[in-house]
């Protein structure tokens, strides 16, 4: 804290990032909990597939904000665990088509809730894995806003940490 009481940006910066990971994780169980228990959603493959890769991009936006913090608290000029981030930057998109196809078909043979659900669950994933790993979609705070307005869409926050790596030839290439 300064001495008016206020925090300072690089304390409110860290605050904010702790509060992202904590809340993608949280997010987790209480989807789980809002779908399948409150709303009786069925327990088909295509809505667990669904729920598992939205689930599985929670985790990596976690992992994100979590060694962002990391960098930030030891002030180091790059992103630590980049090179996990950079595998999962090649490997997710693999694995959302083969959840998005399996919804599909899932959605044309039983279309309703056996099916709709998850394929919306992997949509999602599928926008998720662009906001983190390409284009920020996510425009939660006024100067995330004001920018998208007056400057238009920008490279994701992880998108540029990955670009960082590769610009400095420390870390995989993977394009």
């Amino acid at each position: 804290m300064t001495d008016t009481g206020t925090r300072s940006p690089r304390e409110e910066a860290k605050r904010r990032l702790r509060s992202l990971a904590l809340l993608e994780l949280l997010n987790i169980p209480l989807q789980a909990w809002l779908w399948f228990s409150l709303t009786a959603l069925p327990l088909t493959v295509a809505n667990l597939a669904g729920f598992g890769a939205f689930a599985l991009l929670l985790v990596v936006a976690a992992a994100y904000w979590s060694l962002k913090l990391r960098q930030l608290r030891r002030r180091e000029p790059l992103l630590p665990g980049h090179r996990l981030l950079a595998t999962a930057r090649v490997v997710l998109p693999v694995a959302l088509a083969a959840v998005l196809i399996v919804c599909i078909v899932a959605a044309v043979r039983l279309p309703g809730a056996q099916s709709w659900p998850g394929l919306a669950f992997g949509i999602f994933a599928v926008l998720e894995y662009i906001n983190y790993f390409h284009v920020q979609l996510m425009h939660d705070t006024r100067a995330d806003l004001r920018r998208l307005i007056t400057v238009g869409f920008r490279p994701a926050h992880l998108a540029r940490d990955l670009a960082r790596h590769r610009q400095r030839g420390r870390g995989p290439s993977p394009s």
